[in-house]
């Protein structure tokens, strides 16, 4: 039984780092959504890009994308998360309605 333990314990290992990576994916973009619609309030509200985007605490994005459409702000954050070693961007987005 050791030799079917010894090929099968990598391709177990391997699964599991999968798996908690996706786990960690989501936790990733949920952080991104919250964010994104805390900026998103602030900018409808009239505060200024740069107060709104600290209040959001989107440190770790690579990127922040704010439109302007139809009375509404949208905020779009990225950012890049190694997973297995692969490059993922994890993205979130929100928009509010502007007054």
């Amino acid at each position: 039984m050791t030799a079917e333990l010894a090929v099968v314990l990598p391709a177990v290992l391997l699964v599991l780092a999968g798996c908690l990576g996706a786990l960690r994916l989501g936790v990733e973009q949920g952080r991104l959504d919250a964010a994104a619609a805390v900026v998103a309030r602030g900018l409808a509200r009239g505060d200024p890009p740069a107060a709104a985007i600290a209040r959001g605490t989107i440190a770790g994005a690579a990127s922040i994308v704010v439109q302007h459409r139809s009375g509404l702000v949208c905020v779009r954050a990225a950012a890049p998360m190694p997973v297995l070693g692969l490059p993922i961007t994890v993205a979130g987005a929100a928009c509010a309605l502007e007054p």
